[in-house]
């Protein structure tokens, strides 16, 4: 007769250790990578990459880096393969990212509104903003509302605008149905780096103020009947930014807060009941 033994796995005490979190993600989450470098050896130059897309990850602490991917509704659900380097070392894993119900809504643009396009000047300067990645980490702890009001519309609804399906659009963002008038304020720490009116040719964000977070996460925030910042102001949670108004492609008064990371727009909420470090 045969004995049997077990077995004990061991690793490599230089190995990279990672943690992947959500647990469960849905679409619209934000996965964040930490990774810690165990007896690093020389310089770190971790890098994150899934799919065709690379993520900066940046150092939270000593020896410590994090890593943002962010998932959304036109993406199809299933498993993410993520390589993680870092040290002169490899891991690969994989995780599942499950489908969500996203509603669908109808909305019937008065005239004037019905049509209008952004101008040139205001998708470029959007564009650039939203593709900010700052070193530095302005945000801690979970983010606040920035309005009082209640949600009338969440993130990732997909739409009718006037009888027309919006293909490959989705809502980015939360829409709070604050009165007009009443006070935006900032969710969480950071820049201000945005700040565009109407006058300026935004018509379809309205009077508007983006807030650099940092590490490549930015809040941006529609629709302004007022502006209480510039760009270049630091910014602290809670702080007055502006005024709920109905500027830009808006059917009445309510505030529209987008929060991207990384340039693509995730769900804010996960953002309010937990801390990314």
């Amino acid at each position: 007769m045969l004995a049997v033994f077990p077995i004990a796995l061991t690793f490599p005490v230089d190995a990279l250790q990672v943690k992947v979190s959500p647990s469960t993600p849905h679409l619209g989450d934000t996965l964040s990578v930490v990774i810690n470098l165990v007896n690093p050896t020389s310089s770190s130059n971790v890098k994150v990459a899934s799919g065709e897309n690379t993520y900066p990850a940046f150092e939270i602490a000593p020896n410590l880096y994090r890593a943002f991917i962010p998932t959304t509704p036109l993406e199809k659900p299933g498993t993410r393969s993520i390589q993680v380097k870092g040290d002169g070392k490899v891991e690969n894993l994989s995780v599942l990212v499950r489908d969500r119900d996203f509603p669908v809504q109808r909305i019937n643009l008065p005239p004037g509104k019905a049509g209008v396009d952004a101008t040139e000047y205001e998708l470029k300067r959007v564009a650039a903003f939203k593709a900010l990645q700052t070193p530095q980490k302005y945000w801690s702890g979970p983010f606040i509302k920035p309005n009082a009001g209640p949600i009338t519309t969440i993130y990732g609804v997909r739409r009718y605008y006037n009888g027309k399906f919006a293909k490959d659009y989705y809502h980015r963002g939360i829409d709070y149905a604050g009165a007009a008038g009443s006070p935006v304020v900032a969710p969480a720490a950071g820049r201000v780096a945005l700040v565009g009116r109407v006058s300026q040719g935004f018509r379809i964000h309205g009077n508007v103020v983006g807030i650099d977070h940092g590490q490549g996460v930015t809040s941006i925030f529609m629709h302004l009947s007022r502006i209480n910042v510039k760009v270049g102001d630091l910014v602290q949670p809670g702080e007055l930014i502006g005024a709920v108004g109905s500027t830009g492609a808006a059917t009445g008064p309510h505030l529209h807060w987008g929060l991207y990371v990384n340039g693509k727009s995730v769900d804010p909420v996960p953002w309010r009941y937990q801390e990314f470090r």
